[in-house]
């Protein structure tokens, strides 16, 4: 069982993904590092998963503070707010590059992709 009340403030983003990745790095330079990131790929993001999210968790990136899973749209401005607001020290992680092939690296995956961020949207209370 992972302590999220603990390891909070984090953002789980699709590691396999190139234009997820990037936006990865990006809330990781904005934040000074400040944020943990998490792959939904890996070990961490794979038990975040089986104990917190839904079937609907790979659809989106998701922000995680604690008390809530904001995911998609839903995670933008408490993504924008713990940016501005959370002063922690920096998170020890690394933004790995997608395993995506050149399909990803295009102007369709780009549409697709920022018109997935706006359609998804799922607020989860945790316990």
């Amino acid at each position: 069982m992972i302590d999220l009340q603990k390891a909070s403030p984090l953002v789980i983003y699709d590691n396999r993904c190139y234009l997820c990745t990037k936006f990865a790095k990006i809330v990781d330079f904005v934040a000074g590092r400040r944020l943990l990131l998490v792959g939904h790929y890996t070990d961490l993001g794979e038990k975040i998963r089986g104990q917190v999210l839904d079937s609907s968790a790979l659809e989106m990136f998701w922000f995680v503070d604690g008390k809530t899973a904001f995911g998609g749209r839903a995670a933008i401005i408490p993504l924008v707010s713990a940016i501005i607001s959370h002063s922690g020290k920096a998170a020890h992680h690394t933004v790995d590059d997608g395993a995506c092939g050149s399909e990803c690296r295009t102007a369709k995956a780009v549409f697709l992709r920022s018109a997935s961020l706006l359609s998804h949207s799922r607020k989860i209370k945790i316990s």
